[in-house]
């Protein structure tokens, strides 16, 4: 082909594809109408319709490759699905056909089905759309397809539900602009297309909301080329003196695949009991664990094959699942596996809680004899899934052995495992009087009131936590949690100068309160910033607010700090979307202790990413590794409000549109010209800067911190290198394909490039802490699972134990994890990357 000719076209032919056809069911979209009173009076039986429940009901999709009138595939039905907010299915299918055997006529079938009453289904909707376009070019990329409300799909050549029609709307007229913006038919333009992008959006929500129809959308495989249709020739063609009826006459066998009669797609059996005990596995269960064997199991020990199975299952992550096979063989060894301290949450797992003799022995023998557990597995027994109240009263005894500043570390999941005590005790009068498991009240609160009444720090912690969780809308937790705030304020007034602690407490509530409504107010004016300083500071200063001097008070983030008043002349209000307050409280030290404020903010997202930050800080001191972080404190007042510690540092977008570069910045404020290989900056700055930014990367990585650009990456003078702001974290970013691990080309310049000593030290920092906090998989893992409840937008509704496990690699070796680091590391380098990778890193650091 000349190159040189601009009209040449590159494609590809159809016949050369050989993979199987596969596409992916995305999500629905619409509103769907309710049946009217009447029609339900009429019709008794549409009250079962899935569509009159108030909760999404569990909707699926079935496709079908059809051609000719004739179906080319069986009917693909996708997998079972709870929906909470949206129907989000997000499921790849890929059919028993190739694309090179795909007739030009191909459709592919679409229905979406719901509950129609017992043990029926009505269609929700029906949808065809033809695989190939007008000019016989396959088709790719995301579809949005008209649902034809109440009715099946027609596989039919005049198909009555099309999936598009000719009269195309503000969202389709869009679409298709859109994917000619992403074939590279339009002309980029950043700056603008942010704008364009932005408005779409909310384009595509007014459309929404005022559309009567329902919309399924799809994404097909998007090729390098456009791919023509184009039929296979024929490999043993005859030749031309062959008579065409001999060729009639020849039955030609078909050549099946050796998969054809095992193929599960084809030949999907549907068991609808499968979800019930198999009674005969139950009996089978019952004669292996039978309890006549019990004092022969005590002196029963594994051989090596088994102990070396045994060591495996034990090293499972507790997210994972035992097979039938797995639990037998550690209930056949449980005495011998008592000595074990990693033996317990699995031992557990294998017990049968519907059995009472089996769980008799579980908690009243063998529990009370099983040696200590770790902080990990004590934190994994007070999860939603244990609801026996004796194992929660043993997970509580282990945390009773850790000293106060480790208890601070997991105070706000301990917190959190309240609610699962109270969801136990609510399900007791739903469980039958026989069951075995017990609901009583495993003692968790009390001892979290007793540890929060014995220390104040701790104590003022914890009020803060309670206060949060009594002012959520949920009203039955906020109920449960108002009878734990006031058991915890008279323990607290019982207690030796209990008065005036109770005292301490509201003057607090009473400061966050006034600083909350003069935040809103400023907020929601309409002033300019400079005149939002001004009436920030006058409010400060006028005594009557009680702001300028305050009689000693600890401080609501940190109870270690006591407070006299707020410096009013120093203290100012960001230019950021909330306006925040920038504080500086004087303490009785004669120090000053610099806070940020917000109102209109869900901070605890950030509370709990600066806890898992501080708590990853200590594991890795123990190891005695210093990285320099800074975990700055932040605290949820509210569920809409907070405060955090201001650490004086500015963003890297601002340094290096003062300074160039972050060695001079750094040069500016530690200068040291005799120093040799740290490029004029004082060796140690250097230091910390290589630890700091190794440190943040690791645990950045770890808890798939997004939306990452120059204006939330900070650094101090002295070489503190930190992130802040954690919108987005556990893999979501607004921003598409974003690196894996979070390092700019700025960190990069600023420790002497990609080829200097302080990078390769960079790089050792980072395998060393990747290596040691791999060790701690499970704490870390146990503490997010017990935030699912929590409200937290990245948590909620998601496997975080799949997002975060992922990130650890366990199944690696400790050798391998390193090399699998090392190649993320240089998948971000802009040194080793190719050069369109560059381009996508670069459009990603921009903000």
């Amino acid at each position: 082909m000349d190159k040189d000719n601009r009209d040449d076209f590159t494609f590809a032919k159809l016949s050369d594809l050989k993979l199987p056809v596969t596409f992916r069911i995305s999500q629905l979209e619409g509103t769907r109408p309710h049946k009217s009173v009447s029609e339900v009076l009429d019709n008794p039986e549409l009250k079962f319709h899935g569509a009159q429940s108030s909760t999404l009901s569990d909707l699926y999709v079935t496709c079908q490759l059809v051609a000719d009138n004739k179906p080319l595939t069986i009917p693909f039905r996708t997998s079972f699905k709870t929906f909470k907010t949206n129907y989000i299915w997000n499921e790849w299918v890929t059919l028993p056909i190739r694309y090179c055997d795909l007739p030009l006529n191909s459709q592919i079938t679409f229905t979406v089905w719901d509950i129609g009453g017992p043990r029926t289904a009505v269609p929700v909707g029906g949808s065809t759309f033809r695989l190939f376009g007008k000019k016989w070019t396959l088709r790719r990329g995301k579809h949005r397809l008209l649902l034809w409300a109440g009715q099946e799909a027609d596989g039919s050549m005049d198909t009555k539900t099309p999936s598009k029609l000719g009269t195309r709307d503000e969202m389709g007229r869009l679409e298709k602009l859109v994917k000619k913006y992403e074939r590279g038919d339009l002309p980029k333009s950043d700056w603008l297309d942010k704008m364009a992008f932005r408005k779409m959006e909310e384009t595509h929500a007014a459309e929404n909301a005022k559309s009567e129809s329902m919309f399924l959308y799809i994404d097909l495989p998007r090729f390098d080329f456009p791919v023509i249709f184009s039929e296979q020739e024929a490999q043993n063609a005859p030749s031309t003196s062959t008579p065409p009826t001999t060729i009639a006459q020849t039955p030609v066998a078909p050549v099946l695949p050796p998969s054809f009669a095992t193929d599960p797609h084809l030949w999907a059996v549907l068991d609808p009991e499968m979800a019930r005990e198999n009674p005969v596995e139950d009996k089978h269960r019952r004669l292996v664990r039978s309890h006549r064997s019990s004092p022969y199991d005590r002196e029963l020990k594994p051989n090596a094959k088994i102990r070396d199975e045994l060591g495996e299952i034990l090293g499972y992550p507790p997210s994972r699942p035992l097979n039938s096979e797995e639990k037998d063989s550690i209930w056949k060894f449980r005495f011998y596996l008592a000595r074990d301290k990693r033996g317990l949450t699995k031992f557990l797992k294998s017990v049968t809680w519907r059995d009472p003799s089996e769980v008799k022995q579980a908690v009243e023998e063998l529990l009370p004899m099983w040696t200590e557990v770790d902080t990990d597995d004590a934190l994994e027994l007070l999860g939603p899934g244990t609801l026996d109240s004796r194992v929660r009263a043993f997970a509580v005894k282990q945390l009773n052995r850790a000293d106060d500043d480790e208890l601070m570390l997991y105070l706000l999941q301990l917190v959190q495992a309240l609610k699962f005590e109270s969801a136990a005790s609510d399900q007791r009068s739903s469980r039958s009087t026989t069951s075995a498991i017990s609901y009583d009240d495993s003692g968790l609160t009390d001892f979290l009131i007793a540890r929060g009444v014995q220390n104040h720090v701790l104590g003022n912690r914890l009020y803060w936590y309670f206060m949060v969780e009594v002012a959520l809308e949920d009203r039955v937790v906020a109920k449960m949690y108002g009878r734990v705030v006031f058991k915890f304020l008279n323990k607290i007034l019982e207690s030796e100068g209990g008065s005036e602690r109770r005292e301490l407490m509201r003057r607090q509530g009473i400061l966050v309160e006034t600083l909350a409504k003069r935040a809103r107010d400023i907020r929601t004016s309409k002033d300019p910033r400079p005149k939002k300083i001004e009436k920030l500071r006058s409010f400060i200063n006028d005594s009557k607010n009680g702001l300028i001097n305050i009689p000693p008070l600890p401080l609501p983030l940190n109870a270690r700090i006591e407070i006299t008043g707020i410096n009013a002349e120093k203290s100012s209000v960001f230019k950021s979307n909330q306006f925040p307050f920038l504080l500086y409280f004087q303490c009785t030290d004669g120090s000053e202790y610099p806070v940020i404020f917000k109102d209109g903010d869900d901070m605890r997202q950030d509370q709990l990413v600066l806890q898992l930050f501080t708590l990853m800080d200590q594991l890795l001191r123990k190891e005695n590794l210093d990285l320099k972080l800074s975990p700055y404190d932040v605290l949820a007042t509210g569920p809409l409000q907070g405060m955090m510690q201001f650490i004086p540092s500015k963003t890297i977008a601002a340094i290096v549109s003062e300074h160039g570069t972050l060695l001079n910045y750094l040069r500016a404020s530690h200068p040291d010209e005799g120093s040799v290989g740290t490029y004029g900056v004082e060796p140690g700055v250097i230091d910390t800067f290589v630890r700091s930014c190794a440190g943040y990367c690791v645990v950045t990585y770890l808890l798939g911190v997004g939306d990452r650009h120059l204006d939330n990456l900070l650094l101090t003078p002295d070489g503190h290198f930190f992130h802040v702001d954690f919108g987005y974290i556990l893999g979501r970013d607004p921003k598409p394909f974003p690196p894996p691990v979070k390092v700019c080309k700025e960190m990069v310049d600023g420790m002497g490039g990609a080829q200097s000593t302080h990078y390769a030290r960079f790089k050792n920092f980072c395998f060393t802490a990747f290596t040691i906090l791999r060790k701690s998989a499970n704490l870390i893992l146990n503490l997010v699972a017990l935030m699912v409840d929590a409200n937290i937008p990245d948590i909620k509704h998601r496997d975080v134990h799949e997002q975060i496990q992922e990130k650890f690699r366990l199944d690696l070796t400790e050798e391998e994890a390193i090399k699998h680091f090392e190649a993320l590391l240089n998948e971000t380098s802009y040194f080793t990357v190719v050069l369109d990778r560059i381009h996508d890193l670069a459009q990603y650091w921009r903000s």
